[in-house]
């Protein structure tokens, strides 16, 4: 059952008027309901710690809700029949913060992409075995119709998404994004991303639109990718790179999380070494590895 037009707005204004993750004003809104919870967050009269959170305590609504109207775009909220509850919630247990709402594009009907998907994530600047791997990874697990996720970055995971894309499998791409659902992010994977919600994908963001992409913002992406999945795969990262955070966050939710190994030698395979090393992760080569010890099909 869809959100009702105050919900809806409600959503919108908690939105625009904090910056994810936002503990705070997700529990105070879980307590109260969003529009009881917005009302009080614009009188000003909510506890401390929740107004701590709100950075526009007048948000401008009038952009979103042209563009609902106009059906640019899909507000997901937690009243939706469709809702990720099942990620909202972990997140929410955790102390991560579960967004107040999701801005969809694509084929609505998300829980279709929330049954059992695979994170495919890891080095930006991936080697050409990096590229190779996740490509195939990619492959393999749409052929088991099962979703590839990610945030659509350069290197291993738009191979992976590429390779997901090739198959005649009906597992599709979910991609969660660091900015605006209508920011073309990154640039240059403006047709990649036109060609996964043309083949059935979806692009889902907690920003509202027009937000640009942040570092601090692609870190609080990762948890999304994290809690969406039911399994993390990183194919290839450094001792510093992103994807160790989805790995954490995985592992933190109770999702199974993967590495696929690498050479001793390489740089860009010393995070997921140390993954495999520490007990963090289970190594795996290939897709059958992924699916069959996770128990997805």
């Amino acid at each position: 059952m869809p959100a009702s037009d105050d919900i809806v707005r409600a959503r919108l204004f908690l939105m625009r008027a904090t910056e994810p993750p936002t503990q705070s004003v997700g529990a105070y809104t879980a307590v109260h309901g969003p529009v009881e919870a917005a009302d009080r967050i614009r009188a000003g009269c909510a506890p401390p710690a929740v107004l701590a959170e709100v950075a526009q305590p007048e948000p401008d609504l009038r952009g979103d809700l042209a563009a609902l109207e106009a059906g640019h775009a899909r507000l997901l909220t937690p009243e939706d029949d469709d809702w990720p509850s099942a990620a909202a919630h972990d997140l929410a247990a955790s102390g991560t913060g579960a967004p107040l709402g999701l801005w969809v594009r694509g084929d609505p009907q998300l829980g279709v992409l929330t049954a059992g998907p695979v994170a495919v994530v890891g080095s930006l600047a991936a080697s050409p075995y990096g590229e190779y791997v996740a490509a195939e990874l990619g492959r393999g697990v749409a052929d088991r119709d099962i979703a590839v996720v990610n945030g659509a970055g350069f290197g291993v995971e738009a191979h992976a998404l590429r390779g997901a894309l090739s198959t005649s499998g009906r597992g599709r791409c979910l991609v969660v994004l660091a900015c605006g659902i209508d920011v073309n992010y990154p640039a240059d994977h403006g047709p990649l991303l036109r060609a996964i919600t043309d083949s059935g994908g979806v692009l889902v963001t907690e920003y509202p639109l027009g937000t640009k992409p942040r570092r601090t913002r692609g870190y609080a992406r990762q948890r999304l990718v994290a809690a969406l999945s039911e399994a993390t795969v990183i194919v290839e990262a450094g001792r510093r790179s992103p994807a160790l955070a989805v790995a954490r966050t995985a592992s933190r939710l109770g999702r199974r999380v993967y590495a696929v190994p690498g050479p001793i030698t390489s740089a860009k395979s010393a995070g997921t070494n140390e993954l495999l090393r520490t007990g963090m992760a289970t190594a795996v080569t290939c897709a059958d590895e992924v699916t069959a010890t996770r128990g997805l099909r």
